[in-house]
């Protein structure tokens, strides 16, 4: 089937430019991306990924981490693992 539909949308130039970066270096032009994109929610027949609003605890992670509050520093993999007694 022919291509015969328009989608037009508005969207933050940063992000435009960052994802249409990405895409390039997928080898896709966004048109392909959008299709793609619109591929996966007729297949899947919602959203392919999924959405969810954060909890509480969640939300003070972010702002927390955001802030630099409660990190937990490593050098390498292996101090990961020791901080996390792995």
């Amino acid at each position: 089937m022919g291509k015969t539909s328009t989608i037009r949308a508005r969207i933050e130039p940063d992000l435009k430019g960052k994802a249409e970066h990405i895409f390039k270096q997928l080898g896709l032009t966004t048109t392909q991306a959008i299709t793609l994109f619109y591929k996966q929610v007729e297949l899947k027949k919602g959203l392919p990924f999924d959405v969810a609003i954060p909890n509480e605890i969640t939300r003070k992670t972010f702002s927390d981490t955001d802030a630099g509050r409660d990190l937990i520093i490593c050098s390498d993999t292996d101090d990961m693992f020791k901080k996390l007694g792995i």
